[in-house]
C-alpha cells in the first residue's frame, strides 16, 4: 500500500493480516505503532525516542506557519468568502498578513501590551476577520481567548472576568473583545450595564454599526471601534486559552502554546503526506467553530503549505450550496454532518432496483479500496456516485472526521461513495485536538487509529470498571508535544488532568486492537451506580442504541436510588413512519411519539441491539419516552461539539424521567 506507515513483506498464507497491492502483487502489513517498555505506544512514523514537534523547519509557531504559507504559495489565495448566490472572493496571504499587522498595531495603540501577557477575546462566527484577528495577536505575541454564543451569556461573563495568570505571574484580564456583529456587542454592553464586566475597556467590531451603539458604549466607559490594523512569539509561548464547553459546571480554559498547535498540525500532515501532494492547490471549507481546536488545527495545517480556506456564508443550511461553489479538496466533519448527508441518500434508494444498484456499486468500490485503489472516476462513480459527489463539490481528496464516534457502516459507505481518503481522528482540547488518527490505506473501521507522531499513548487500570492494562483496556493517557500546560487559574482541575509525570488523563476508556490501533469503548467520567451497586457507563449504552434505524438521538439515565435505566429517545423522523405503517399505526410524527405501541416497538429494537452488543441485563433500558424534537446546541441540550449536556437533559426531562420510574410501581 503506498500509504502504509511501515511495510513488512508477509507470508501469503496469512491473508487476514495482509492487503494486496494490485500493481506489484506483493503482500504488505501496516505496522501501526510500536509498544514501549511500561505499556505506552508510539507512532512508527518517527525515529525511536523522538516525538514530533514540527513538520517544517521554518514553521515552529503559528505565525511562522502562516508566513511560510505566504512564501510557498507565492502570495496565493488564502481566505475566501462569499455573498449569497455570488462566487467566492479571495484575500491573498499578504493581504491577510498586512491586515493582521494593521489590527495588531491598533491593539497596541489602544494600550495592549506587546507580549503573551495580554489576552484578547474573539466573539465571532467563522469568517476571514476571525483569522485576521487571531493572526494579529500572534504577530505581537498576544493570546487569543475564543468566545462563542453557545457557551451562554453567563459563561461569557465568567470567562471575561476570569482573571488570567500571565507568564510573569501577574494577573491579567480580557480588557478587549473583538466581535463580528453589533448584536453581540449589544449583549456584552448589557452585561457591562449590569456591572458584570467591570474590566472590559474596548470592543472592536468587524461589521458596521451606528452611532447609538458607540454612544451607549461611551456611557458605560467602553470604547467601540471599527475593525482595523514585533515581535513573533516562541514555540513555548502561550497562543490560545481555549475554553472547553464541558458537559457540567463552568467551562475550563485550556492553556495551549504555539508549539502544541504546530506539533498537532505537523503530526497530522505527517500521517497523510503520502495520500496527496499537499500544496497551494488544496482548498478547505470552514464551517466548524473556530472556537474549537479541531477546526483551528485543520486551518493551521492548510496555511503551512500555502493552501486556501473558504468560509461558509454563516448559515449551516447553505453549506451544500457553499461547497458546490467552493469545490473543496479537504473536508473536516463531525459525524453528524456525514449522517445528514447519508440521510439524503435514502430518497435515491426507494425502489428495490436502486437499492440493489447502490449496494453493488458500494461493494465494488470498497473492493478497490481494499487493494489500495482510491479513485472517483470508475464506471460506478459515473453511473451511481457522481450526483452524491457533487453535493460536496466533486473535488474531495481527504475527509477528516472527529469530535464524536462515527458509525463504522457509514464510514465504509462513504469510503466507497466519495472515492477519497477518509480518516477518523480522536482527541480533546487538552491535547490540542488529536492524539490518534486512522492511517490512510487502512480500509477497516471501528477504531480511531494509532498514536500521532507528536505523542505517546498508554492505558491505565480502572479497577472499579473492570478495565486493566494487562488486558489491553484502560483509561487513555497521553504524553507529548501536543499536551496542554494546564487549566487557567485552576490548579485543582489541572492536577486531576495532568499527573506528576506529565501524562494527560483523558477520562476515556480505550482498548488496544490486535493491529495496534486504539478503540474508544467507554467513558470513565460519566459513570454512576444503580441501587444494586452495579456501575453504569451510559455513553457506551447510547452508542449501541443509536445504531437502531428508528433512533436519531438517545439519552440514557439512571441513579443510585433506582434499580434500572430509563431513556429519552428522539426517533428518526424519516424511518419512524415506515415502522408505524408496518404496525398499522397512522398519525403525525408527534402522534406516533405518543403512541404506546410505537414506543414498545422502538424499545424492542433497542433492546435487541443491546443483546447483540453484549449489554448486560442491568445495562438495558427498561422504559423510554419518545420526544419529537432533536437535542441541539441551540436548545441547550448539546455542547458545541455535539456531546450531550447530561445535567441539562436531566433538568429538561425531569418530569418524564420521574413518570417513567413511577410507571414501574
Amino acid at each position: 500500500i503506498p500509504y502504509a506507515t511501515r511495510l513488512e513483506i508477509l507470508d501469503l498464507e496469512n491473508p487476514e493480516l495482509c492487503c494486496l497491492q494490485s500493481d506489484l502483487s506483493i503482500v504488505y502489513k501496516i505496522i501501526h505503532c510500536n509498544v514501549l517498555p511500561g505499556g505506552g505506544r508510539r507512532s512508527t512514523l518517527i525515529p525511536e525516542g523522538e516525538l514530533l514537534s514540527y513538520y517544517f523547519e521554518d514553521a515552529k509557531t503559528l505565525y511562522e506557519g502562516f508566513k511560510r504559507g505566504c512564501s510557498v504559495s507565492e502570495n496565493g489565495p488564502c481566505l475566501g468568502y462569499r455573498k449569497p448566490k455570488q462566487p467566492y472572493q479571495w484575500l491573498s496571504y499578504q493581504q491577510v498578513l498586512d491586515r493582521a499587522e494593521y489590527l495588531g498595531s491598533g491593539l497596541l495603540y489602544k494600550g495592549c501590551k506587546r507580549s503573551s501577557d495580554q489576552f484578547i477575546g474573539i466573539f465571532a462566527q467563522n469568517r476571514p476577520e476571525w483569522i485576521i484577528s487571531e493572526l494579529a495577536c500572534y504577530t505581537y505575541s498576544l493570546v487569543v481567548v475564543p468566545l462563542y454564543d453557545t457557551l451562554g451569556a453567563e459563561a461569557i461573563v465568567y470567562i471575561v472576568n476570569k482573571g488570567f495568570l500571565c507568564q510573569s505571574g501577574q494577573a491579567a484580564d480580557i480588557s478587549t473583545v473583538i466581535c463580528d456583529k453589533p448584536e453581540k456587542a449589544e449583549s456584552i454592553l448589557e452585561s457591562c450595564k449590569q456591572g458584570k464586566m467591570p474590566l472590559l475597556k474596548t470592543i472592536i467590531l468587524m461589521d458596521l454599526f451606528d452611532d447609538s451603539l458607540k454612544e451607549k458604549g461611551v456611557t458605560l466607559g467602553i470604547e467601540i471601534l471599527y475593525f482595523q490594523a514585533v515581535e513573533p512569539p516562541k514555540p513555548d509561548d502561550l497562543c490560545v486559552v481555549c475554553f472547553t464547553s464541558g458537559t457540567t459546571g463552568n467551562p475550563k480554559g485550556a492553556l495551549l502554546t504555539h508549539g502544541n498547535v504546530v506539533a498537532n498540525a505537523a503530526s497530522f500532515l505527517k500521517v497523510v503526506e503520502k495520500t496527496s501532494v499537499y500544496d497551494t492547490s488544496e482548498v478547505a471549507i470552514s464551517y466548524l467553530p473556530l472556537a474549537h481546536m479541531f477546526e483551528r488545527v485543520v486551518q493551521s495545517t492548510v496555511y503551512s503549505f500555502g493552501g486556501r480556506v473558504g468560509f461558509f456564508q454563516g448559515d449551516i443550511k447553505l453549506l451544500v450550496d457553499d461547497m458546490k461553489a467552493l469545490k473543496p479538496t479537504i473536508f473536516p466533519v463531525v459525524p453528524r454532518v456525514l449522517n445528514r448527508i447519508y440521510d439524503k441518500v435514502k430518497p435515491f434508494t426507494q425502489t428495490r432496483f436502486k437499492r440493489l444498484l447502490l449496494n453493488v456499486a458500494v461493494n465494488r468500490k470498497l473492493a478497490e479500496v481494499k487493494q489500495g485503489i482510491i479513485r472517483n472516476n470508475s464506471v460506478w462513480d459515473k453511473l451511481v456516485f457522481s450526483k452524491f459527489q457533487q453535493v460536496t463539490g466533486g473535488k474531495l481528496n481527504l475527509i477528516v472526521t472527529g469530535a464524536a464516534p462515527i458509525s463504522p457502516s457509514i464510514l465504509m459507505f462513504f469510503r466507497g461513495v466519495f472515492g477519497c481518503h477518509i480518516v477518523e481522528a480522536y482527541g480533546q482540547t487538552e491535547c490540542t485536538a488529536g492524539c490518534t488518527v486512522t492511517m490512510p490505506g487502512d480500509w477497516n473501521a471501528g477504531y480511531v487509529g494509532p498514536p500521532l507522531p507528536c505523542n505517546i499513548i498508554k492505558l491505565e487500570d480502572v479497577p472499579e470498571m473492570n478495565y486493566f492494562a494487562s488486558d489491553n483496556t484502560g483509561e487513555v493517557c497521553i504524553k507529548g508535544t501536543n499536551v496542554f500546560k494546564g487549566y487557567l487559574k485552576d490548579p485543582e482541575k489541572t492536577a486531576e488532568a495532568l499527573d506528576n509525570d506529565g501524562w494527560l488523563h483523558t477520562g476515556d476508556i480505550g482498548k488496544w486492537m490486535p493491529n495496534n490501533t486504539l478503540k474508544i469503548i467507554d467513558r470513565k467520567k460519566n459513570i454512576f451506580k444503580l441501587s444494586q451497586g452495579e456501575y453504569i457507563a451510559p455513553e457506551k449504552i447510547e452508542n449501541v442504541y443509536i445504531r437502531s434505524p428508528s433512533v436519531a438521538q438517545v439519552f440514557v439515565h439512571g441513579d443510585s436510588l433506582q434499580s434500572f435505566l430509563v431513556g429519552i429517545v428522539v426517533p428518526d423522523e424519516e424511518t419512524l413512519p415506515a415502522l408505524a405503517e408496518n404496525l398499522g399505526i397512522k398519525g403525525s410524527f408527534e402522534d406516533l411519539c405518543k403512541n404506546s405501541v410505537m414506543k414498545n416497538a422502538v424499545l424492542m429494537e433497542m433492546n435487541n441491539l443491546g443483546k447483540e452488543a453484549g449489554l448486560k441485563t442491568f445495562e438495558q433500558v427498561k422504559y423510554i419516552y419518545l420526544h419529537p424534537e432533536l437535542f441541539t446546541v441551540e436548545n441547550g441540550l448539546l455542547t458545541p461539539t455535539l456531546k450531550s449536556r447530561r445535567p441539562d437533559l436531566v433538568k429538561c426531562f425531569r418530569s418524564q424521567i420521574d413518570a417513567l420510574y413511577a410507571s414501574d410501581m
